[in-house]
């Protein structure tokens, strides 16, 4: 089973970014306040419960780090959403999805 980590800072994802030049990372960005966002959450662990080491997975609060996820979106030149779930390769957001379209499903056809 995989776990995710959460980061708080700039320095933290600015180092998330530059690892996945060598291991994919799955970002999700979750809205605390958000029922949408708990059930994307639900989906993401339930992904996790199986064997997924190959991919680094990193959790950021938008709303407790605000900074972080707004550097996120501008790094990543993807529009904010919350929930939003981001596989990013060699420093690039590969895919993205974000409310009802992150399921355990989804994210196993793009990762699998």
């Amino acid at each position: 089973m995989a776990n995710w980590r959460e980061i708080t800072t700039v320095d933290q994802w600015k180092d998330v970014l530059d690892s996945s030049a060598q291991k994919p990372v799955l970002l999700f960005k979750h809205s605390t306040t958000c029922p949408v966002s708990a059930n994307g959450l639900r989906e993401y662990e339930d992904y996790l419960s199986k064997d997924n080491e190959g991919v680094d997975y990193v959790l950021v609060k938008v709303i407790e780090s605000r900074p972080v996820s707004n550097q996120i979106a501008e790094d990543m030149k993807v529009k904010h959403e919350s929930p939003q779930v981001m596989l990013i390769k060699n420093k690039f957001p590969e895919w993205n999805a974000s409310h009802w379209s992150i399921t355990n499903e989804h994210i196993s056809a793009v990762l699998d």
